[in-house]
C-alpha cells in the first residue's frame, strides 16, 4: 500500500505503521521443513548488514535495497567491543545504535536475525569481545571458564532486556524471528579439552533461559543441544544435514564475496556459482539462507582484525560498500529470489522427489496443492546437458540450476544473467579548502604540520632489560610502542671510515614496524595475512659515540579467531646489529625504555586539537615520516558517495570530523601468487579462485560517509608514518559511468514481475528475452558505445565485434534507449533488420554511458 504526501492523513499513516507491525508474528516455532511464524511456514532470504561497518545515515537506503533486491530478513551480528568499550561502561550511540537499527529494518516490513554471540569472528577487532577482558584475572575465552561466562551472559542479558524494552522480538510483535548463541564454535571445539562440551551446553542453556520467544540457532555446532538450531556457514550448504530430524535447514552464512588484506590478492566470486548455490540448498529442502555479506561496508577506525584485514570490508557484496547495488550481482540475485519465492507454497508443503536425469544431473520436484515446483540441475562443471523432464526437452548448461514454478517453464537459470553489468568510476575531486584555510594570495589550501619525536617523547612508561610483548603493554589503547635503546660505537669500528655499513636485524611476531637510528627513519618491515611474525633487515648509518635506537612496533588490526586466539603475541623478539668489528651484537637483552602511542594520539591530534603545537604551511612536507597533516575542506560536490584517494601516501591514519576513516596503507599486491585474467564459474569456488590485483594497491580508497560531512569547515586529519604527499590527496566520487547488457536468444523470456504459475495454461507467458538497462537516478543513456546482435565477444567495457553482426544493431538500441534513464529491448526479428547469423542461437551486447 502506498499513500501520497497530499493524501495521507494522520489516521492512515497510523493505520498503514500498524500493518507493518502486525506482519511479524507473536509466535515463531519451527519443525523439520522450515521456520513457521504465525502458524505458517514460510523461506527466508536473508542480507546480512553490519550496522558499525555502516553509518545510520546510509541504515534506511542499504535495507530499502535489500528488500529491493528480494531479501525479507536481515541479519547483523551484536559487536560487545564496541558496546562496552570498558568495563561496565556501555554505549549504543551512531554506528552503534542497534536500536534505531532494528527498528529501520522492522520498518521497513523486514524480518532480522540478531546473532548476539557475543563473539563474533567476523574480521572484527578481538572477534568482538572486549580486549579489557583478557585482562580481568583468570580469564580464558569460549570455554568453561568462570570469569568469562559470566561477563558473557552479562552482556547476553543486557543485549535481550535491551531488546525485550523495545519490544522488538517476534514473540512481542517485532522483527526478530531467530537469535544466536556463540559463533562457530565447531571448528574450535577440539582446542579446548574438557572444557569444551560444557561450555557449548552452558551457551545454549543459558541463551534459551533468556525467554526471547524465538528460537535459537549455533552456527558450525554438530553437538548442539536439542533445542537448539545447529546451522551450516559456507560456500554450499545443499548437502548439510541439521543434527536432528526434528530441525530445519538453516544457512547462517553463504559468502559471494570473501576479505580482504593489506596486500594480499582481490578475491571475486562469480554472481553464476553464487545463484548456482542458493538455488541448490532450496532445491535440496533449505529454508533459511543468509548472504554474508550483502553489504560488507567499512572497518572505521581501528575496528579491522585478521591480522591485516582491509579498512574495506567490501566482500564483493550485492550492495557494495558505499552502498550501492553491485551489477551484475545484485540483479542476478534479485530475479534468483523472485523466482524462488515464486515455489514457496509447494516447497514447503510437500516432500521433494528426487529423479535422475543422467550423469551428474538431477530434478528434485514438489507438488502441493495442484502447485507442481521443479528444479533442475547439472552439477557438471564441464560439460553442458539436454534432459528431458516431464516430455519436455531442457538445456541445462554445466554447473547450474533452473527453476520451474510450474513444473513447466524456465524462469530462471543461475548461469543465465540477464541482469545489466556496469563499470563503476572513482571520479577524483581536488581538495576544496573552506574560505577560512584558503592563503588569499597564494589561492592555495593551507596545512597545518605536527611532527613527532621519535622515540621517548614524555615520561617512559617502563623500563627493563629485553622485550615485553606489544599487545600486552598497550592493551590495544594504540596501534604504537616504542622500543628505545642506545649502543656506544667506538672511533675504529671499519663502518665509520668508509667501510661496509652494518645491517640492524629485527625478529618480531606481528604486525610491523619502523626502525630509527638517532632521529632518523632506517626502514620498515611488515608481516601479511597468511605470515604475520618477520624479520627486517636495513642497512643503518651509525657515529662515533652514543647511538640511539629506536623501533617503533605497530599492530595492523588484531587476531579475531582461532582457538585461544587472545593469546596471540605480537612486538619485537630479537634484536641484532650486524657488521660491526666485534661482529655480531646482540642487543635483546639491554635496557629498553618504553613508551605506549604517539604524541599526537595524547594531545588529541585525530580531532585537530589546538593542543597539539600545529605548525601553518601551504607546503607541507613531502614523504617525511611520523607527520600528522590537518586541513579545513568543503564537501566533495554532488551526493554521490566519496571515497578518500590515498595512492601517494604510505601508511597511516585518517580522520574527518574526528570520525576515524581508518587504516590507510596503498600496499602493492605482488606476483609472487598468480592472478586471473578471466574466472571460469563453474565448479566448486574457493577464495584463491577468481583472484586480481597483481601489482595494484590493495586498497586505494577509503570510505568516507557523506553525513560525516559538515556544510564547511570540515577538519581532515592525516596520520603518515612513513612519508607521502598530502598535496595530492583527494577525494573521489563513486560513479556509476556505464550500463551494459548481454542476453542471448536462449535465455529465460519470462517476466518474472508479471508471471504467475499455472500449470493448465502458459499462453499468457511471454517468449522474448529482453535487454535491459538502468541508469542511477537522475541520469540518462546519452550515448551507445557498443551494440551487436550476433556472436559479440568480451565483457562490459571491453565488448568487440564477432564474424556474426547485425549493422542496425546500435541504431535500434539507440532509437530504444537515447535520452532515457532506463530501457527494453526485446531480441525478437521485429527488432532487428534481418537474421545475421541463421541456425545458431544470437546475443545482444550493448553498452551504453550514463550521463
Amino acid at each position: 500500500m502506498e499513500l501520497s504526501r497530499s493524501t495521507a492523513t494522520p489516521i492512515a499513516a497510523l493505520v498503514l505503521f500498524w500493518s507493518l507491525a502486525s506482519c511479524f508474528a507473536a509466535n515463531v516455532t519451527y519443525d523439520h521443513r522450515s521456520l513457521i511464524v504465525d502458524g505458517q511456514r514460510k523461506l527466508f532470504i536473508s542480507a546480512a548488514i553490519h550496522y558499525p561497518r555502516s553509518v545510520p545515515g546510509m541504515w534506511p537506503g542499504l535495507v530499502h535495497t535489500a528488500k529491493e533486491g528480494g531479501a525479507n530478513t536481515i541479519e547483523s551480528y551484536v559487536f560487545w567491543n564496541g558496546h562496552e568499550p570498558s568495563q561496565g561502561e556501555y554505549y549504543f550511540g551512531d554506528r552503534y545504535d542497534l536500536v534505531k537499527f532494528v527498528k529501520i529494518i522492522q520498518n521497513a516490513g523486514m524480518y532480522m536475525i540478531l546473532r548476539i554471540g557475543p563473539f563474533v569472528a567476523a574480521e572484527w577487532s578481538f572477534g568482538g569481545v572486549p580486549v579489557w577482558l583478557h585482562y580481568v584475572p583468570g580469564t580464558v575465552f569460549r570455554t568453561d571458564n568462570a570469569p568469562f561466562k559470566y561477563h558473557m551472559q552479562k552482556f547476553v542479558t543486557l543485549i535481550v532486556n535491551l531488546m525485550k524494552k523495545e519490544n522488538l522480538f517476534a514473540s512481542q510483535g517485532g522483527p526478530i524471528i531467530l537469535a544466536q548463541a556463540e559463533n562457530e564454535y565447531g571448528y574450535n571445539e577440539p582446542y579446548y579439552g574438557e572444557g569444551a562440551k560444557p561450555y557449548v551446553m552452558w551457551s545454549a542453556n543459558m541463551a534459551v533461559s533468556q525467554n526471547t520467544g524465538v528460537p535459537w540457532v549455533m552456527c558450525q555446532q554438530p553437538d548442539a543441544p536439542e533445542y537448539i538450531i545447529d546451522t551450516c556457514n559456507a560456500f554450499y550448504c545443499d548437502q548439510y544435514v541439521p543434527n536432528s530430524p526434528k530441525k530445519p535447514k538453516i544457512w547462517t552464512e553463504n559468502w559471494p564475496g570473501w576479505f580482504k588484506t593489506f596486500g594480499g590478492r582481490d578475491p571475486h566470486r562469480p554472481p553464476e556459482d553464487i545463484a548456482f548455490s542458493v538455488a541448490r540448498f532450496f532445491q535440496k529442502g533449505g529454508c533459511v539462507q543468509n548472504y554474508y555479506m550483502y553489504h560488507g561496508g567499512t572497518n572505521f577506525g581501528r575496528t579491522n582484525g585478521g591480522p591485516f584485514i582491509t579498512t574495506s570490508y567490501d566482500y564483493e557484496a550485492p550492495i557494495d560498500e558505499y552502498g550501492l547495488p553491485r551489477f551484475p550481482k545484485w540483479g542476478h540475485l534479485k530475479e534468483l529470489h523472485k523466482s524462488i519465492m515464486l515455489c514457496e507454497q509447494a516447497l514447503l508443503n510437500s516432500e521433494p522427489t528426487t529423479l535422475s536425469l543422467g550423469p551428474n544431473a538431477e530434478a528434485d520436484v514438489y507438488t502441493s496443492s495442484g502447485f507442481c515446483v521443479a528444479f533442475l540441475a547439472n552439477i557438471a562443471d564441464k560439460e553442458d546437458k539436454t534432459v528431458q523432464f516431464r516430455n519436455m526437452s531442457y538445456h541445462l548448461p554445466a554447473w547450474s540450476v533452473s527453476i520451474l514454478p510450474d513444473c513447466k517453464n524456465v524462469v530462471f537459470n543461475s548461469a543465465k544473467v540477464r541482469s545489466q553489468s556496469s563499470v563503476v568510476d572513482m571520479v577524483p575531486e581536488s581538495l576544496i579548502p573552506s574560505a577560512s584555510s584558503l592563503d588569499k594570495d597564494l589561492k592555495a589550501l593551507k596545512w597545518e604540520i605536527f611532527t613527532e619525536k621519535p622515540g621517548l617523547w614524555g615520561k617512559e612508561d617502563l623500563s627493563l632489560n629485553g622485550f615485553v610483548d606489544h599487545l600486552n603493554t598497550t592493551k590495544y589503547t594504540t596501534d604504537y610502542l616504542w622500543y628505545t635503546t642506545s649502543i656506544n660505537v667506538a672511533e675504529n669500528e671499519d663502518c665509520l671510515k668508509g667501510g661496509s655499513r652494518p645491517f640492524l636485524l629485527v625478529e618480531s611476531k606481528g604486525h610491523g614496524l619502523h626502525a630509527f637510528v638517532n632521529q632518523k627513519l632506517q626502514g620498515s618491515g611488515y608481516g601479511n595475512g597468511s605470515n604475520v611474525p618477520f624479520n627486517f633487515s636495513a642497512p643503518i648509518s651509525l657515529k662515533a659515540g652514543k647511538n640511539d635506537i629506536t623501533i617503533l612496533s605497530l599492530t595492523v588490526g588484531i587476531q579475531n579467531a582461532g582457538p585461544h586466539y587472545e593469546w596471540m603475541p605480537a612486538g619485537l623478539t630479537n634484536v641484532k646489529i650486524k657488521g660491526l668489528n666485534k661482529g655480531l651484537l646482540d642487543i635483546s637483552g639491554y635496557t629498553w625504555t618504553y613508551k605506549i602511542g604517539l604524541e599526537g594520539e595524547q594531545l588529541g591530534a585525530p580531532f585537530g586539537m589546538k593542543s597539539v603545537n600545529w605548525v601553518s604551511t601551504t607546503e607541507p612536507p613531502k614523504n617525511q615520516p611520523l607527520t600528522w597533516y590537518k586541513a579545513i575542506v568543503d564537501p566533495p560536490t554532488g551526493n554521490e558517495p566519496v571515497g578518500l584517494d590515498m595512492i601517494h601516501m604510505g601508511k597511516g591514519l585518517a580522520w574527518l570530523n574526528g570520525q576515524p576513516i581508518g587504516i590507510y596503507w596503498p600496499r602493492l599486491v605482488s606476483f609472487e601468487n598468480p592472478c586471473v585474467k578471466g574466472c571460469d564459474y563453474r565448479g566448486s569456488f574457493k577464495p584463491d579462485k577468481c583472484v586480481t590485483g597483481c601489482g595494484e594497491p590493495s586498497q586505494r580508497w577509503y570510505h568516507v560517509p557523506r553525513s560525516w560531512f559538515k556544510p564547511s569547515g570540515n577538519v581532515l586529519v592525516i596520520l603518515e608514518e612513513v612519508g607521502g604527499d598530502p598535496t595530492k590527496v583527494t577525494f573521489s566520487k563513486r560513479k556509476m559511468s556505464t550500463v551494459c547488457s548481454s542476453i542471448a536468444e536462449d535465455y529465460p523470456s519470462i517476466d518474472l514481475e508479471s508471471w504467475k504459475p499455472d500449470i493448465d495454461d502458459d499462453s499468457s507467458q511471454d517468449k522474448a528475452p529482453r535487454a535491459h538497462l538502468k541508469c542511477p537516478d537522475s541520469t540518462q543513456i546519452s550515448a551507445v558505445n557498443f551494440a551487436s546482435f550476433g556472436n559479440p565477444a568480451g565483457s562490459c567495457g571491453s565488448y568487440s565485434l564477432g564474424d556474426c553482426h547485425d549493422p542496425s544493431s546500435k541504431s535500434v538500441v539507440e532509437k530504444a534507449c537515447l535520452n532515457r534513464n532506463e530501457c527494453t529491448i526485446e531480441l525478437t526479428e521485429g527488432d532487428f533488420s534481418k537474421d545475421p547469423c541463421p541456425g545458431s542461437t544470437k546475443k545482444l551486447a550493448v553498452e551504453a554511458v550514463c550521463m
